[in-house]
């Protein structure tokens, strides 16, 4: 976004601070949106590669889902209090005016660089360190500055240009002889789009040499720009619209990925089903092989194979395992066909189904490349709620939700995404599962407690045991150290519940 668009923005809401805030929204993980009283919403696109700032009408919604938007959402509150632009830079300063309450909430200033590719947001104390940064810069990105949390805030490299908002006629004549592209150059604020319209302003060539006579029209075209830019209105347009896209493809591409697993782990089950079903010459063999063996089998001398004549007349060798008579191997061999006649013909089942669900998420990924950013937005709200589909869920006996995680990854992920006043079980002293009682803070009876305690005795290593110590503890209270593996956690505050590590009746 260019320096006079930005320019035309701050312009706009400057000249009519403070502004009330009634809160941050978080349409995607690149993008915040301050609703301010009176005038909708001030968006702050602030991922690369093209960020921007605007006003949008009505009300966004979306909830904090990085570190960063949590740190923004608690720390920048109260009015908006000032905005300022450096220069015709593409940094804007918006200063917050805190907010008193029973934890007062001190004043903020956040720092936006609006700079393409390396576009940031970052939240600062009044003394300008840095509390909380998007995408912190290291040495090993950039020589010139680093930008993390706990560092004061370093601006980008100062520069010198001319400022077209007050350019005078007289500071054009050093541009005499060069042409119109040179001259643009070197004035702040203005980049490829603006200049390609300041051109058209013109109507002149951008290798058009410039001659004393140009340089009146130049500078009535320069001050026209800035004072009514008409082309802000369509740039803005076209910045809104990729920024649009930008967040239907965000919001689409989770929703394409997990359709995409689904697909790719029904083919791998069709693939298996094919392989059960072409394995059936196997099992025909196998217990051909069996009927010899029950035949022949007093006439067999020891040894690794049995060299035989089948039924037909046609030699047949039959691998024996060592230590088993001829008989036991014949049955070992009626046990292989059995199952690979079960797997065949469950498999015969379940093709046409898989091939029907495949045939149905490859229907729903057509659809979602067609969906417009509201359905999207609508699509992954539905996602969320669900919640994650991961472990296993049952309900207790008072209707509470109840996770079970089945692998140290699951354990992790479900004890992350519970409530911080669910209850959380682990049978005590052994490896197991992690069992989260969803009761979000609301009292849980005994019967409950003992349903999600069970749970995590028979999905530990002390499954089949009698009176088994489950110990279970708020969420809030258990953390997992620096450095542990996914599903290694520490805990506080647990009490304990003994139960027989058997199955739910």
């Amino acid at each position: 976004m260019e320096g006079l668009l930005i320019h035309a923005v701050v312009r706009e809401l400057a000249g009519q601070l403070p502004l009330k805030s009634l809160g941050w929204a978080f349409p995607d993980e690149g993008t915040a949106a301050l609703l301010l009283k009176g005038m909708g919403n001030l968006v702050l696109r602030y991922r690369p590669p093209n960020p921007i700032l605007t006003v949008e009408p009505g009300r966004l919604g979306g909830e904090a889902r990085t570190p960063f938007q949590r740190l923004l959402e608690a720390r920048c509150k109260g009015r908006l209090v000032g905005l300022e632009q450096v220069k015709l830079d593409r940094v804007v300063l918006l200063a917050f005016e805190g907010e008193k309450g029973f934890v007062d909430v001190a004043p903020t200033r956040l720092v936006f660089e609006l700079t393409g590719r390396n576009a940031n947001l970052m939240l600062c104390d009044l003394g300008g360190q840095i509390l909380g940064i998007d995408r912190p810069v290291t040495p090993a990105v950039n020589r010139f500055r680093e930008l993390r949390p706990g560092l004061p805030y370093t601006p980008p490299p100062p520069y010198q240009k001319l400022d077209p908002r007050t350019l005078r006629p007289e500071e054009l004549s050093p541009f005499v002889g060069q042409t119109l592209a040179q001259l643009l150059k070197q004035l702040d604020g203005v980049g490829k789009e603006l200049g390609a319209e300041l051109v058209r302003r013109a109507q002149l060539s951008p290798q058009t040499p410039l001659t004393a006579e140009h340089l009146p029209l130049i500078h009535r075209v320069i001050h026209s720009l800035v004072e009514e830019p008409q082309a802000r209105a369509q740039l803005s347009e076209e910045l809104r619209a990729g920024w649009e896209e930008e967040e239907a493809e965000a919001l689409r591409k989770p929703l394409r990925e997990a359709l995409q697993r689904q697909v790719k782990t029904l083919q791998a089950r069709l693939q298996d089903y094919q392989k059960a079903l072409e394995r059936l010459e196997e099992a025909e063999r196998l217990r051909g092989w069996g009927d010899l063996l029950m035949a022949y089998g007093p006439q067999i001398p020891p040894g690794p194979v049995a060299r035989l004549q089948d039924f037909t007349g046609q030699p047949v060798e039959i691998p024996l395992e060592k230590g088993l008579s001829p008989i036991q191997n014949a049955r070992r061999f009626y046990e292989r066909a059995k199952r690979l006649e079960a797997n065949a013909e469950k498999a015969l089942e379940l093709v046409p189904q898989t091939e029907a669900q495949i045939e149905g998420l490859l229907a729903e990924l057509r659809r979602l490349e067609g969906l417009s950013r509201e359905a999207l937005r609508s699509e992954s709200r539905k996602l969320r709620e669900k919640g994650p589909q991961v472990g296993l869920r049952f309900k207790s006996p008072g209707g509470f939700e109840v996770w079970v995680g089945r692998s140290s990854k699951e354990n992790d992920l479900l004890t992350r995404m519970a409530h911080s006043e669910d209850l959380w079980f682990h049978a005590q002293g052994v490896p197991g599962s992690h069992v989260i009682l969803r009761t979000q803070g609301q009292p849980a009876a005994l019967p409950d407690l003992l349903y999600a305690a069970q749970l995590a005795a028979y999905h530990s290593k002390a499954r089949g045991e009698k009176n088994t110590p489950v110990d279970y503890t708020a969420k809030k209270h258990v953390w997992r150290p620096r450095k542990a593996a996914p599903g290694q956690v520490l805990y506080t505050q647990g009490k304990t519940l003994f139960v027989d590590a058997a199955p739910l009746q």
